[in-house]
Formats: structure tokens, C-alpha cells, sequence
């Protein structure tokens, strides 16, 4: 099967909806930003780790002074830092102990994320999720961003919910268990979908 760009993907959303074929006039065709190396999954990870549950800029500034520890952020460099710097660049406890857990597997052989864009998206998941603190919605921002997989709806993501309702006009975001099959009509790009839904919050 011939690979899909993100230009095709958003022209085929457009013609699922009036609503998505709105958005896509108005914001174009999706762009997800470079695709990071292979060999810089371990810092996209931990990135991400670190913007969980956090407004970007904020997030953005202490990820900026984490990442200043050390010059080689790979997983011995982060072990060899402990908790403390960690903690003291801004990072929660929590947030701590998953990236030092995150660069333990990863040192270990327990996780190999060279091998990550072999498997399946619950493949994926399920590699991801064993690392303390990284839950389904930091395994699907990776497979969204980072190995470029089409098809990921990630209900639990606010900004997706919320977007999805206001392009609808609707007074309150559905739930995810709501938004899970209304995703069905998007397959299989429904991670381009999901980038529409958090255009749609940009007021």
C-alpha cells in the first residue's frame, strides 16, 4: 500500500463531513512538524513526559531546564543524574520517577524504541505503558507524532474532545466515551482528525 501524505489524508477527511470539511478550509492540511530519529525517541518521550498535564509554555520552560542537566540526554546520562536535578529544574516527583523509569527500561533492553515502528499501535501501547507514569495518552502523542501512525483517536485528550465539540456547535465536549465511536467516520486518518479537533480550540 502506497504511503498517504498528510496533504491526501486531510483532502479524504474533507469529504466525511460538512463540519471537517469546514476545518479543513479554514486551517489547510495538517502538518505534524519534522519527524524526530530514531535515535531521538528517548528525548521525544521524555519530553513528553515532562509536558503532561501542563499548559505549553509552561511546560516548555521547565522541559527547557531539564534538558539543560546534561548535554547528551540519553537514558546512562539521565540514570547518572538521579532525582534531585530533576526535581530541581521544576519537574514533579511523579514526572521525576517516570523519566528515570523511562531511561531504566530503556538502559535495561526492556524497552527497545528502535524497534517501536514495527509493531502495532497496541503494540506500541502496551511497550510504552509498562513504564511508570507514561499512560495511553503519551503512547498515542508518540505514535501520532514520532512514528507518524494515520489512525490514533485519542478520546482521552481534552483538546480533542473539546475541539470536536465546538466544530459542532455543541454547548458542553463529549466524553470519551462519547467521542470514541464518532471518531469511526474519520478512519483511517483519524489522528488527522484529532489535529483538526485541537485547531478548532484556536478561537
Amino acid at each position: 500500500m502506497a504511503k498517504v501524505s498528510l496533504t491526501e489524508a486531510s483532502l479524504a477527511l474533507g469529504e466525511t463531513s460538512k463540519v471537517m470539511a469546514g476545518l479543513v478550509e479554514r486551517f489547510g492540511p495538517a502538518r505534524f512538524g519534522p519527524k524526530p530519529a530514531v535515535g531521538e525517541r528517548f528525548e521525544v518521550l521524555s519530553r513528553e513526559i515532562a509536558y503532561q498535564q501542563l499548559a505549553g509554555k509552561a511546560a516548555g520552560a521547565i522541559w527547557g531546564r531539564v534538558r539543560e542537566q546534561t548535554p547528551e540526554w540519553v537514558p546512562d546520562a539521565v540514570l547518572s543524574l538521579g532525582e534531585e536535578p530533576l526535581r530541581g529544574a521544576g519537574l514533579s516527583g511523579a514526572k521525576t520517577r517516570a523519566m528515570l523509569d523511562l531511561a531504566a527500561h530503556c538502559e535495561q533492553g526492556s524497552l527497545d524504541l528502535a524497534r517501536l515502528g514495527r509493531l502495532s499501535n497496541q503494540e506500541v501501547i502496551d511497550q510504552l505503558t509498562q513504564v511508570w507514569g507514561v499512560g495511553t495518552w503519551t503512547a498515542q502523542m508518540f505514535l501520532i507524532f514520532s512514528l507518524r501512525r494515520l489512525d490514533v483517536w485519542p478520546v482521552g485528550d481534552f483538546g480533542v474532545r473539546k475541539g470536536y465539540g465546538l466544530a459542532h456547535g455543541w454547548t458542553e465536549p463529549p466524553t470519551p466515551e462519547e467521542l470514541e465511536p464518532l471518531g469511526d467516520q474519520f478512519r483511517p486518518y483519524r489522528s488527522v482528525a484529532a489535529w483538526y479537533c485541537w485547531r478548532a480550540t484556536e478561537v
